[in-house]
């Protein structure tokens, strides 16, 4: 087999990308007519805060697409997952298992909530969470009580997992809900990347006990800002509601809230955009199958380095391309970030390890040489669904 080549790399890349004068954004949004109908009408009509008929709409709109009893709106995904960890009965002082690689606000929503991250490794297979490695950790280094399971060496609660669906790449969930049973740790699927990917036929989000979504501007369907949670649970989705709008009682005047809650609400505007691009959904997910298809078959005989596949239990919605270098060429990884960003393709790395940043340098963990070495070697590439063609298409 031949060397390793740079040039390789980038031809193989640049094979993919339609011709054009400007940059290849990393992941980009498009907006139609029907966008734009939805948004003027709630200008029309002066519905564009925090109620309206959008918003009923939108969460009505997820629920059929990921096949939950209840869905609710709200302004991101990183309050949508502080919510649910607090749904699930996640307290200041608990533990919280997350993956090491994954995006800040995994993390971060544990912080909220008082509680300690317990970061663990990732699985090559799926990019995710590795739930076989949990639990030998787990059987090791844990006990289960009367009230729950317990870390043995800071003696804090463990209380959830939380899984996230790396790129939208679906987690091996029926090993990990197996896991969880046995220790009895609640599930809150982070699936703010994997709107559209299916596991076992069964849409991520709505595996666990609560799941997320996020509508960033860069996901597939963006509202601009916004998330959502997910359960099956019409009890919890009842409480994620009140939680996330204050806390406020009904009452046709009164002001009254009944404990702490969050204005979390997901503006009418925003929803209306969301219910126009959730009409698009299966040409978008189609789009980047095609794009990634596209990759694959451009990377098949490029040598050290491949194409990032969805594992063989997935149906993935490939939101953000990845290539992984072999480790021998981890070394190249920065020299060809570089390179194409000086030819105007926008690449980028993986996130840093989460266990890695001052804030979270002390927090318990497992070993984590899976995702160290991820780290060292995965490069995203462009992944707007438009790159495939057909963007008009609706």
């Amino acid at each position: 087999m031949s060397a390793f080549s740079l040039s390789a790399v980038i031809d193989a890349i640049r094979s993919c990308l339609p011709e054009t004068t400007g940059p290849v954004a990393l992941h980009e949004p498009r907006f139609d007519d029907r966008d734009r109908e939805y948004v003027n009408e709630c200008l029309d009509t002066g519905w564009v805060s925090s109620a309206g008929p959008f918003v009923d709409r939108f969460e009505r709109m997820l629920a059929d697409i990921t096949g939950v009893r209840r869905a609710v709106a709200v302004v991101n995904g990183t309050s949508a997952l502080h919510v649910a960890l607090q749904l699930v009965g996640v307290r200041p002082g608990d533990e919280v298992v997350v993956p090491a690689l994954t995006f800040i606000a995994t993390a971060n929503a544990v912080a909220y909530c008082g509680a300690i991250p317990l970061f663990a490794d990732s699985d090559e297979r799926t990019l995710g969470l590795d739930p076989h490695k949990l639990a030998v950790f787990l059987r090791n280094r844990a006990e289960v009580r009367t009230d729950g399971c317990y870390n043995r060496d800071t003696g804090r609660p463990i209380r959830a997992v939380v899984p996230m669906h790396t790129f939208g790449h679906p987690v091996d969930m029926d090993a990990l809900l197996a896991v969880c049973e046995e220790f009895r740790l609640a599930v809150v699927e982070d699936a703010a990347e994997s709107l559209g990917s299916l596991y076992k036929g069964r849409h991520t989000g709505g595996i666990g006990r609560v799941g997320v979504l996020s509508f960033n501007g860069n996901k597939i369907v963006t509202t601009g800002g916004g998330g959502a949670i997910l359960t099956q649970d019409e009890e919890l989705g009842e409480r994620a509601k009140h939680l996330t709008t204050t806390a406020k009682r009904p009452h046709p005047w009164e002001y009254v809230h009944d404990e702490i809650g969050y204005n979390y609400r997901l503006p009418n505007l925003n929803a209306a955009l969301g219910c126009a691009q959730l009409h698009r959904l299966p040409i978008l997910v189609e789009q980047k199958r095609r794009l990634a298809e596209r990759y694959a078959n451009a990377f098949a005989e490029v040598p050290g380095v491949r194409f990032f596949r969805e594992p063989p239990f997935a149906r993935s919605n490939y939101w953000l391309n990845a290539i992984l270098l072999d480790e021998e060429h981890a070394q190249w990884r920065d020299r060809l970030l570089a390179e194409t960003l000086r030819l105007g393709i926008l690449t980028r790395p993986v996130w840093r390890l989460l266990s890695s940043l001052p804030m979270y340098r002390h927090c318990p963990r497992m070993d984590l040489s899976v995702a160290e070495s991820i780290e060292r070697r995965l490069i995203n590439l462009p992944s707007s669904p438009w790159l495939a063609g057909d963007e008009r298409a609706s």
